[in-house]
């Protein structure tokens, strides 16, 4: 009976929230459940739209910068970070997000405000990366964002 009871708890732990278990300690959300938290606790949302595996950015993301722990404290606390698995059918909203912002059916990285505007560098340019990025120039952009969210 015991046994029982301790696989239906992990089941029910594994099945609620919208966390997913991706890079270090980040809490990842879906689409939907991101967008209305951001919303509602008025935070700048981080989209990945993620491969992993075979990917060499998804893969260097995943080792260098979802893992550090100065990274991940401020993304879990300052921000709300989604997940979209590339591996996986998008739904409608996430399809609909990649195509706006011009995904070409591969790995992008969006910095968005809670009205789901895209977030602007200084120089103007649209703050998203398809490539890779280096730790301290992640952490360095996500102190922008932050600044970006004040005005």
């Amino acid at each position: 009976m015991r046994k029982i009871s301790i696989v239906v708890l992990l089941l029910i732990l594994s099945l609620s929230g919208s966390a997913f278990a991706v890079g270090g300690d980040v809490k990842w959300n879906s689409l939907r459940d991101g967008i209305e938290k951001a919303k509602t606790e008025k935070k700048p949302l981080i989209i990945d739209f993620f491969y992993g595996a075979g990917c060499a950015r998804c893969e260097l993301l995943e080792k260098n910068v979802y893992t550090n722990p100065e990274i991940v404290k401020k993304i879990n606390t300052e921000f709300v970070p989604v997940f979209v698995d590339l591996t996986k059918p998008l739904n409608k909203e996430e399809e609909e997000l990649g195509n706006k912002y011009d995904y070409k059916n591969d790995c992008l990285m969006l910095f968005l405000d809670y009205d789901m505007n895209i977030l602007k560098d200084p120089s103007g340019k649209k703050m998203c990366f398809v490539d890779n990025i280096e730790a301290d120039v992640f952490n360095s952009y996500l102190d922008m964002i932050k600044g970006q969210m004040k005005k």
